[in-house]
């Protein structure tokens, strides 16, 4: 390399902090290097850095080269041990962090592992000054040396900002079934519905370092839903708890669309949702849609990721959004999506009324399709497929819709539909998705 010439900034971080294999990508001399560099775009002298994680086996090894990384550049770590994702949010808050990080790959299988930062705002660090963590990120140690010890009681902490935000919330003679996914909830998720009266069953309650998510959780859901006799409701989280679906006691999963759908009309009814409008992202199923124009709701449509939903709401002075996979944010406790905020949402929102019983949306049938491309770029000039999917969403004007985009990351071209019958929606999806193959396959 010529000396006037740089090398391209590498990109570490990705639409959820840096993730990726423990050991192999995500290393314990990363974990160091991002820990240094995180520490030192603080602007305190002797930054304050919480570190939690969740119960992966390589999360010790990855918690204990951050704070190595954090007292290398002149900060304080403090270890607050395995805490879900929005634990970290909440302390940042509390107690006025410099900074938190967070030591866990999600939904993700147990090999993989991440990092992920917040601020002192209680939200994740933006594009910025993500970058300039990558451009420091080779940079040399200062010689200032800080202090790595643990924080005492931070699961205590978070379970009592749960406990004042639901104080009013009695769930005395619910029958409750949490799947924690043997990840970050495992011990304060029934904890909490204990507290405020529910019976509880849980089950995925006992991590080995390596069942995390595996068969269990938000992302296979139906195990919940096959184990919910005797029991009124259920809740299923991932990995860190930032995500929740539920089931009913007949067995119906309900997800992450109609949990906000019974939290915004709750909370509009009650003059506590600022704006009186509610964020979601393009894959919200258009019942959710309809029902919040029949109440007087207003709806801001994002992309997919929940970085987008909170930049909106933040944007707007909105406080409720989230994703039909379970991601649900309220500003109004903490900016930051949180499962077991959201089940307790879901539970105010309902009232002595049973989860079976909901009526805040209609949901109509979806159909999404992977159609694998040579090109997913080609996608923008393939106006055979649009002339398409402009007739085949004026025929749905008013009862449906249609979404064709491009995955983000892999040669795919993704095709939705919903429509008022499943045969319909069916028959839709599969002539726009036979011509995505025809014209770009």
């Amino acid at each position: 390399m010529d000396g006037g010439e740089r090398a391209a900034p590498r990109k570490l971080f990705g639409t959820d902090g840096v993730r990726g294999v423990a050991g192999e990508f995500l290393t314990a001399e990363l974990a160091i290097a991002l820990g240094r560099a995180a520490t030192r775009i603080c602007r305190a002298e002797a930054p304050q850095v919480l570190i939690v994680r969740d119960t992966r086996e390589s999360g010790e090894m990855l918690e204990a080269a951050l704070a190595a990384g954090v007292a290398a550049a002149g900060g304080h770590a403090l270890l607050g041990g395995v805490l879900p994702t929005p634990g970290a949010s909440v302390l940042a808050l509390r107690f006025g962090f410099d900074l938190a990080a967070v030591v866990s790959a999600s939904h993700n299988p147990y090999a993989d592992n991440g990092i992920k930062f917040f601020g002192p705002q209680g939200t994740k660090l933006d594009d910025d000054q993500e970058a300039e963590i990558e451009r420091l990120i080779d940079e040399p140690s200062t010689g200032r040396m800080g202090r790595v010890r643990e924080l005492h009681g931070a699961a205590g902490d978070y379970l009592r900002e749960l406990e004042a935000r639901f104080a009013d919330l009695d769930l005395s003679g619910r029958r409750v079934l949490l799947d924690c996914a043997n990840g970050a909830t495992h011990r304060v998720a029934p904890e909490i519905f204990r507290r405020l009266g529910a019976d509880v069953d849980a089950i995925a309650v006992e991590p080995d370092g390596r069942n995390i998510n595996r068969g269990c959780g938000s992302t296979h859901i139906q195990r919940l839903a096959a184990c919910m006799e005797g029991h009124d409701v259920g809740f299923g989280f991932d990995g860190d708890g930032d995500r929740v679906l539920a089931v009913d006691r007949n067995g119906t999963i309900v997800d992450g669309d109609e949990l906000m759908a019974l939290a915004a009309l709750h909370l509009r009814a009650r003059d506590r949702l600022p704006g009186h409008g509610v964020a979601v992202t393009v894959m919200t199923n258009y019942g959710f849609h309809r029902s919040m124009r029949e109440h007087g709701v207003e709806v801001a449509t994002t992309p997919v990721g929940d970085r987008h939903v909170l930049a909106e709401l933040l944007q707007r002075g909105w406080a409720l959004g989230g994703e039909q996979s379970g991601h649900i944010i309220d500003t109004g406790f903490v900016p930051a999506g949180d499962g077991t905020a959201a089940a307790l949402l879901a539970l105010e929102a309902l009232g002595k009324r049973d989860l079976a019983e909901r009526d805040a949306m209609e949901k109509l049938p979806q159909r999404l399709v992977n159609v694998r491309v040579t090109d997913r770029d080609a996608l923008s000039g393939a106006t055979g497929v649009w002339a398409a999917v402009d007739e085949e969403s004026a025929r749905l004007e008013g009862r449906g819709r249609v979404l064709v985009r491009p995955s983000g990351t892999e040669p795919l071209v993704r095709v939705m539909v919903e429509a008022p019958r499943e045969d319909e929606c069916q028959e839709i999806v599969d002539r726009l998705a036979n011509l995505v193959k025809a014209e770009l396959g």
